[in-house]
C-alpha cells in the first residue's frame, strides 16, 4: 500500500512539475525610454499599458551625475524629465509603446510640453540599441510623410544615456496624491491639446488583444 502510495505521488509530481516551474519563471524583461514633458503624466500613460511592469520616473540626457530635481529644473545640467518602462515584449512591442508615447505627447512643442516649458520638459525618445533606434525612427518618419500634419516634429531620437531615477516623492505622484496631480493637469489642458492633435482617446495597442 505505500509503495502504491509512494508510486502515485512520484507521477503527480512528474505531471505538475512543468506547471510548476512555468508558474516560477519570470515574464521576460526589455526597457524603454521616453521624454514627454511631465514624467509624472508620462508614467501614468505608460501604467495603463498592459504588459508594462513598472514605470520609474527620472532624468536623462545631462552632464551630472545622479542630479536632484532642483538641479535639473534650474536648466542647468541638460537633463530632461523621462519615464523609464520595463515590459514584457511577449505582451507588447516596443513599437506598440513608441506608438503610445506619440498620442501622449505634443511632438510639434519645440519650447517643452504643455504648461511645461524649458529644456527639462523637452519630448524624446532615448533609444537602447540599433533595433529600437530603427523602429522609433521608422515611426516618426511614418507620421511625417502621413499628410495628416502641417507642423514639424519636433521630438529628438536620440542614445540614451545613463537614466536616473528621480526622487521617491516623485515616483507615482498620481496615485499619491490625486487631486494636486488632476488640477496640474486640468490647469496644463493637458487633455484637450492631446485630443486636438490625435482626436478622441483610445486604449493602447498590446499583443495580446
Amino acid at each position: 500500500m505505500r509503495k502504491a502510495i509512494a508510486l502515485v505521488a512520484v507521477v503527480l509530481s512528474l505531471c505538475l512539475a512543468p506547471f510548476a516551474l512555468r508558474a516560477q519563471t519570470p515574464p521576460p524583461k526589455e526597457t524603454a525610454v521616453f521624454a514627454g514633458g511631465c514624467f509624472w503624466c508620462v508614467e501614468e500613460a505608460f501604467e495603463k499599458v498592459p504588459g508594462v511592469l513598472t514605470a520609474v520616473s527620472g532624468y536623462i540626457g545631462g552632464t551630472v551625475a545622479n542630479p536632484t530635481y532642483e538641479q535639473v529644473a534650474s536648466k542647468a545640467t541638460g537633463h530632461a524629465e523621462a519615464v523609464e518602462v520595463t515590459y514584457d515584449p511577449s505582451k507588447v512591442s516596443y513599437e506598440q509603446l513608441v506608438d503610445w508615447f506619440w498620442r501622449n505627447i505634443d511632438p510639434f512643442d519645440e519650447a517643452g510640453q504643455f504648461c511645461d516649458k524649458g529644456s527639462p520638459y523637452r519630448s524624446g525618445i532615448h533609444y537602447r540599441g540599433d533595433a529600437q533606434k530603427k523602429i522609433a525612427e521608422a515611426s516618426k518618419a511614418a507620421l511625417e510623410t502621413s499628410g495628416r500634419f502641417r507642423q514639424k516634429i519636433v521630438t529628438e531620437i536620440v542614445p540614451a544615456g545613463t537614466f536616473y531615477p528621480a526622487e521617491d516623492y516623485h515616483q507615482d505622484y498620481y496615485k499619491k496624491n490625486p487631486n494636486r496631480y488632476q488640477y496640474y493637469k486640468f490647469a496644463c489642458r493637458r487633455a484637450d491639446r492631446l485630443e486636438q492633435i490625435w482626436g478622441k482617446p483610445a486604449a493602447p495597442k498590446t499583443l495580446t488583444q
